[in-house]
């Protein structure tokens, strides 16, 4: 048990590879992890039913602090009773603080001790995010796991801007800090930033992992860099981080990262990919990305693929499914995305049975030598 609301039960590490299977419980119910975290940018998975979301296994999903505070409003959705009532999701939800939305969205923007100046990319207004606010909007949201505001790097950036900025979200997690006013019911993680320079990242990762949190992320990364370095940067950040609490490795889901950063004994993760694909007609398989709204399926009258179990795999052709995409109908789109979400769930579930089994390493080699 923990003092926090969030808490993390460590139950076997791989032989292989130092993987680490475990539960993270929330008041929200209990996930077993590694896991993969679907993305609900505006209270909603799209194009999926949360009831689809839950019964695929997932115990948690993400919200995002940006587009809800744009949008209805963190005010209206406190009044709903909070996210959970709001969306009908039975699991624990996790909002992220609102500041990759405004480092990568809002142009122009205006960085400052105090906060971020920026404008509105629905409108065009003028708009100010704190820590404080981002604090505030996240309580009013009400989700489990709460991230605190910090600043993510551009990929490539320089040594001192870097350094400055990781300095800054530091400084900004303190306020964040002493701004949260539901720790009782709200598990605040800090974050670790750095750039790809390993000696900021453990100078970042000592700052905030000296704070008493019920659990850090590694951010910054998987946002441009070569996969070369994405590695090199969970590989120097992932040892410096407290192994009794959960590690969120943030905005990652394409598969091989997903193995790659399990591998590493990253416990979370989460990413718009299995839906942006989805909504452009393209699934994810084990021998990689099948474009089904290509002509060549046009006659393929199997599966999508031909070794998932998934609603849309049992019962649809992915002949029917590019037609449904060429003739703009809807329920194409949400086949294919429901097959991805369905299949990154799945992946997880396959890398936790190989930690359990000690045999993560061998699973890996077998995913690629699939892949070619």
């Amino acid at each position: 048990m923990s003092n926090f609301p969030v808490w993390y039960e460590h139950i076997h590490t791989c032989a292989q590879t130092g993987a680490r299977l475990g539960k993270v419980h929330t008041p929200h119910g209990t996930f077993m992890t590694p896991a993969f975290m679907p993305v609900g940018t505006q209270a909603s998975v799209k194009g999926m039913s949360p009831e689809e979301v839950y019964g695929m296994g997932a115990g948690i999903m993400l919200s995002n602090t940006y587009h809800l505070w744009l949008r209805p409003g963190s005010d209206i959705v406190a009044k709903a009773g909070g996210l959970h009532k709001f969306m009908n999701w039975k699991g624990a939800i996790l909002t992220d603080s609102g500041g990759f939305q405004v480092f990568s969205l809002a142009k122009p923007k205006d960085i400052k001790e105090d906060g971020v100046k920026f404008s509105s990319h629905i409108d065009g207004r003028k708009l100010f995010l704190t820590p404080e606010i981002s604090m505030q909007v996240q309580n009013d949201l009400g989700a489990d796991i709460i991230m605190a505001f910090d600043e993510c790097c551009p990929y490539p950036s320089e040594f001192n801007y870097a350094d400055r900025s990781q300095s800054r979200t530091t400084r900004w997690l303190e306020r964040c800090i002493e701004a949260h006013k539901r720790p009782d019911e709200q598990a605040l993680f800090g974050i670790i930033q750095g750039s790809m320079y390993p000696e900021l990242r453990k100078k970042s990762a000592d700052a905030i992992t000296s704070f008493d949190l019920p659990g850090f992320a590694i951010g910054g990364i998987s946002v441009g860099e070569p996969k070369n370095l994405f590695i090199d940067m969970i590989d120097c950040t992932v040892p410096l981080m407290p192994e009794e609490k959960p590690r969120y490795l943030m905005g990652v889901g394409t598969p091989d990262y997903l193995i790659e950063g399990s591998c590493r004994g990253v416990d979370m993760f989460d990413c718009v990919l299995p839906t942006r694909m989805g909504r452009h007609g393209t699934i994810l398989t084990d021998y990689g990305k099948k474009i089904i709204r290509d002509k060549k399926f046009a006659e393929d009258f199997g599966p999508m693929d031909p070794e998932c179990s998934c609603y849309a795999c049992t019962n649809f052709s992915s002949a029917y499914v590019r037609h449904l995409i060429k003739a703009n109908e809807m329920f194409g789109l949400r086949l294919c995305t429901y097959h991805n979400i369905y299949f990154l769930l799945t992946l997880m579930e396959r890398i936790r049975q190989a930690i359990a089994e000690d045999r993560l390493g061998d699973f890996r080699k077998e995913f690629y030598e699939r892949l070619g």
